[in-house]
């Protein structure tokens, strides 16, 4: 099993947290919306001037709130504070083999990689903002190396990944398409593990992998994941950017807890009729939902 180091304040994030939705920041709205229907697969939920929501409608499921701001400048390639890449994950192997031949076949792959606990590839979208596309591997599967789980930056074997897919064709996200982590820039590692770890109650699961963090709850390879990859700033109001992500709890008692432990470590939480809100020392902001229907 995964390490469970609870925090220095004892707060622990429940073993049912998941990552919610993200909000992005995006230049055109029409043009991203055609990026994450026709390329991504996903449907749009609602759809109102400036904005718009891509989920999965079979399930329900929200991914992203696309949010247009007219003018703003593609996210650069060294990358900002905040988003690295919002990682998609997809239900089976078998799903990602086919979306493999759909983003191989239009030439939208920047990268692939086996990281041992899964199997990824990595895209860019039209304002520059990254993202993963993902297929676990069992879970009976992860290696640890002492208290740590084991993950690596592998070459990844696409043709197998490929044949996974069978003769089936990409059809868009299949039930089960979630946001399975989020991963972020940051500007120190021991203050991204102050905010997340100590305050907000994430477990660390691999703190030595070069520059990086990452953190989950329940048990997962990473729900978050920080590095060090980016010189920063942090980005400004006129540049494409990651404006809040969420994560999900089941209770309210659950939310009210991190929110405790977050004001007691001196961060700022507010809360409002969508949820609790904070923001790390590099203004990623964050969203605490409680889990609807509980």
């Amino acid at each position: 099993m995964s390490v469970r180091q609870r925090s220095t304040l004892g707060v622990r994030l429940p073993e049912a947290t998941h990552v919610g939705a993200v909000h992005l920041q995006i230049a055109d709205l029409g043009r991203s919306v055609e990026y994450y229907t026709h390329v991504l697969g996903l449907e749009v939920l609602e759809r109102a001037a400036g904005r718009a929501l891509v989920g999965v409608a079979s399930s329900g499921r929200l991914i992203a709130v696309l949010q247009e701001k007219r003018g703003v400048s593609p996210a650069p390639r060294a990358g900002r504070f905040g988003l690295f890449h919002v990682a998609i994950l997809l239900p089976d192997r078998a799903a990602l083999g086919r979306f493999a031949v759909r983003a191989a076949g239009e030439n939208r792959l920047v990268g692939t990689a086996d990281h041992a606990v899964s199997e990824a590839l990595y895209l860019t979208d039209p304002d520059g903002l990254g993202i993963e596309v993902y297929a676990d591997r069992p879970r009976h599967t992860w290696q640890h190396r002492g208290d740590e789980l084991y993950m690596v930056t592998e070459p990844l074997d696409l043709r197998d990944v490929i044949a996974a897919g069978g003769d089936g064709a990409w059809d868009g996200a299949p039930a089960g398409t979630a946001i399975g982590h989020v991963h972020l820039h940051v500007g120190d590692l021991a203050e991204a593990e102050r905010f997340y770890h100590a305050a907000l109650g994430f477990d660390r699961t691999v703190w030595s992998y070069p520059g990086a963090l990452f953190l989950s709850a329940g048990g997962y390879h990473h729900h978050l994941g920080t590095n060090t990859w980016s010189p920063g700033p942090s980005p400004t109001s006129d540049e494409a950017q990651l404006l809040e992500w969420q994560l999900v709890v089941p209770r309210s008692d659950d939310a009210e807890a991190a929110s405790r432990s977050l004001t007691a470590a001196g961060y700022t939480v507010t809360r409002d009729n969508t949820g609790w809100h904070t923001a790390d020392r590099w203004g990623t902001r964050l969203c605490i939902l409680q889990e609807q229907g509980v």
